[in-house]
């Protein structure tokens, strides 16, 4: 499955400068970002706005990257005490790529290129 762009939340910062290009790796994981805007509007919209600027500025109890050799390269966003996106920053393209969207599962979902990968 191709990558897409990311939807834009309703609620977005228009005139937020977006230094940082979004997809989410497949439709069905933009299908969930889509469903998660939908329950969260304005958090999910702050998660949006932070992912298209500063994803890679870690934020306690809110952004921050993930820890293990499986997981490297990968972050997590509490979208919501229940919701989270993760994803991975490409600094060389300027690319973060959504690979999970939606309640906070145990263990946390593996980045794409992982063997286990979600």
């Amino acid at each position: 499955m191709p990558e897409e762009s990311l939807a834009v939340p309703p609620m977005a910062d228009a005139g937020a400068t977006a230094m940082w290009t979004l997809v989410a790796r497949n439709e069905r994981v933009n299908r969930a970002w889509i469903n998660l805007t939908r329950t969260a509007g304005e958090n999910a919209a702050k998660c949006y706005d932070y992912l298209r600027t500063t994803p890679m500025v870690p934020r306690p109890r809110r952004a921050f990257p993930l820890r293990g050799k499986r997981y490297a390269g990968a972050w997590e966003y509490e979208v919501t005490g229940g919701d989270r996106v993760f994803y991975v920053p490409d600094p060389k393209l300027g690319k973060v790529t959504v690979y999970y969207a939606g309640p906070h599962p145990e263990p946390a979902p593996l980045p794409p290129g992982d063997s286990g990968g979600a």
